[in-house]
């Protein structure tokens, strides 16, 4: 994986900015925000009582990277009925994939600037 893998799912441009482009805080944030990602994942079927906590903590946590298409697909489901949720909640699942493969490719970009350092 590399920077050229990426697939704009991510503006990462809104982390750099967030954190002054240090390469290490950078990591630290992407991997809270893979732990998030895989935590409340597990909770995005209407058929589960927090299903909206898992929406609106992922979108928050998106937002944060610049995942803003998961974030906007969060948003779209966060007050809706449980009974129109599902086809929203695939929306929110393939968002968070695609952020995810760019997060992963991200990730590997700094960790190859790191050994060259």
């Amino acid at each position: 994986m590399a920077l050229r893998d990426l697939t704009g799912a991510v503006d990462f441009s809104v982390l750099e900015a967030m954190t002054d482009s240090d390469a290490g805080i950078m990591e630290e944030v992407l991997g809270l925000f893979v732990h998030q990602a895989e935590l409340w994942a597990q909770m995005l079927d209407a058929r589960q009582d927090g299903w909206r906590d898992a929406v609106h903590t992922l979108r928050g946590a998106a937002g944060g990277i610049g995942a803003h298409v998961v974030a906007e697909a969060c948003l779209a489901v966060e007050r809706i009925d449980a009974a129109e949720a599902p086809p929203l909640l695939d929306r929110v699942r393939d968002a968070l994939n695609a952020a995810l493969a760019d997060v992963a490719a991200y990730r590997h970009a700094l960790m190859l600037e790191s050994l060259k350092a």
